[in-house]
């Protein structure tokens, strides 16, 4: 469950009597400047309050943490849902020795590692099921989501011909107007969570449409709307999001509907292979 930041510094003054001295001078930091540690390395934020790395790993582990970047996940997951994109980039650059390059490499390669540990694959097999019992699937996926939306609507459209995508702002409901109780609505969004995606989906619920989200946590606002959520972290490097992992499952949705539906999907791709072939959609090298 995320924590909310009162719930985090509550936890830190509660336990502060037992730290050690360095471990006091890292909680005091903590109660002021919590938002500021969420983007900082160990070793930065012992740098800016005068302990070594080793203190501020061990402070984590007095909180009950497996380990710092445990904590500092809970950390930004506190922030992750009021942080404007400026706050984002303020932060982020307060710790600039590593090339931005293997920065946030390393922080896609540890959200795909997260969502691999901790995606329930029944969540995932009904989410399957979901998509190939549907007699309609409408994707909402808006902002930033909109690129996840098109691509997982691109390929189902090609195995299914039942899928359409739901992006304009503002015409979210009158798309809607039309789903029933065999339809499938999918929602896609991640912090800051976009507004018309959760009443969407919510308006879909309603309707008796099942629903699923793809979202960054149990806990997202799209989730209590949904039949089934299927969790991709999301953490972000920088200013714009990290959609690394929400891409990579739903490259697996796509490749288990396709081979559950063997049959169907060759029959699909064989009939796209002539026309491709018939227009010249792909560059050949003559």
């Amino acid at each position: 469950m995320l924590l909310k930041a009162s719930q985090f510094l509550a936890r830190v003054q509660d336990i502060s009597p037992s730290f050690s001295a360095g471990q006091k001078m890292i909680a005091e930091y903590l109660l002021l400047n919590y938002d500021k540690a969420a983007f900082m390395t160990a070793a930065r934020l012992g740098a800016v309050v005068g302990v070594s790395e080793s203190t501020v790993v061990r402070f984590a582990y007095a909180l009950g943490y497996d380990g710092y970047p445990q904590m500092q996940r809970a950390l930004q997951d506190i922030l992750k849902n009021r942080l404007t994109t400026v706050d984002r980039l303020q932060m982020t650059a307060q710790d600039n020795n590593d090339h931005v390059v293997d920065r946030v490499l390393r922080n896609d390669m540890s959200n795909i590692r997260l969502t691999l540990e901790e995606i329930s694959r029944d969540d995932f097999n009904e989410a399957v099921s979901m998509i190939i019992s549907a007699r309609n699937i409408y994707i909402i996926s808006l902002r930033s989501a909109t690129a996840l939306g098109y691509f997982l609507n691109f390929y189902l459209h090609l195995l299914l011909k039942n899928c359409r995508i739901i992006s304009g702002a503002g015409t979210v409901f009158e798309q809607l107007t039309a789903i029933s109780p065999e339809d499938l609505v999918i929602g896609i969004s991640f912090p800051r969570y976009s507004r018309q995606t959760v009443e969407g989906l919510k308006y879909a619920k309603e309707k008796g449409a099942t629903t699923l989200a793809i979202s960054d946590s149990v806990m997202s606002p799209l989730a209590k709307h949904a039949r089934v959520t299927l969790v991709a972290h999301s953490d972000m490097a920088s200013f714009i999001d990290s959609f690394v992992a929400p891409l990579s499952v739903i490259n697996a949705l796509i490749i288990a509907v396709g081979t559950k539906e063997s049959s169907r999907t060759e029959e699909a791709l064989r009939q796209l292979e002539e026309i491709w072939r018939t227009f010249n959609i792909y560059y050949v090298d003559e």
